[in-house]
């Protein structure tokens, strides 16, 4: 197995270590901020890097696998929606955005199943997918650390450096679900010949 691949399969690891930390019972704070926040922030911005560095890596030294196009996107997805589940769970986000990520991953996922048994050409990801891609990360990476729920920014509530970082990570979500939408609508169009078969 290539270092590309075990790359990937570590990013898959990383995430049940991500998941368990709530449950250590780890007590402190740094800077205001729980010590457990910290630590899942860290294990999803290694997760987050290896990402990128499977991808460069097997494109630089010619080690593009099936194994690996079929199980990077795959820990891409798991990563991403066990990040904004656990949101959910610390109250930091509303069910809808994740299920918004969800359905497009289901319709995109069906569509690729479909394009590669019919032996269609597989639609590269689009500037929407793109900025999808870029807004999902930075607003999960920053809405762990952010003490607040999504749009408190808009009670009246938050003042200073609460008040910008819940403004920034209410922002990206909202601009990665409408990217998460319209890169949907875009798979959904190089699908149509498939759907009228």
């Amino acid at each position: 197995m290539n270092l590309p691949n075990k790359l990937t399969i570590f990013r898959i690891i990383l995430v049940p270590i991500m998941v368990i930390i709530p449950f250590l019972g780890i007590q402190g704070e740094l800077l205001g901020i729980p010590i457990t926040y910290w630590l899942i922030e860290f294990v999803f911005i290694i997760a987050s890097i290896t990402d990128k560095l499977d991808g460069y890596l097997a494109r630089k030294n010619n080690q593009v696998t099936t194994f690996g196009k079929f199980l990077d996107p795959l820990a891409d997805k798991i990563l991403v929606l066990t990040a904004m589940i656990m949101l959910v769970e610390m109250a930091k986000l509303p069910a809808w955005i994740p299920i918004i990520v969800l359905a497009r991953e289901f319709l995109v996922s069906g569509y690729r199943l479909i394009a590669v048994e019919k032996g269609g050409k597989v639609i590269s990801a689009s500037n929407w997918g793109k900025l999808k891609t870029v807004t999902q990360m930075i607003a999960i990476i920053l809405a762990f650390i952010d003490l607040h729920s999504f749009g408190e920014c808009f009670t009246g509530t938050l003042q200073g450096g609460a008040f910008a970082l819940n403004l920034v990570v209410t922002i990206m979500m909202i601009v990665q679900t409408i990217a998460t939408i319209f890169s949907g609508i875009d798979y959904m169009k190089g699908a149509k010949d498939f759907i009228k078969d």
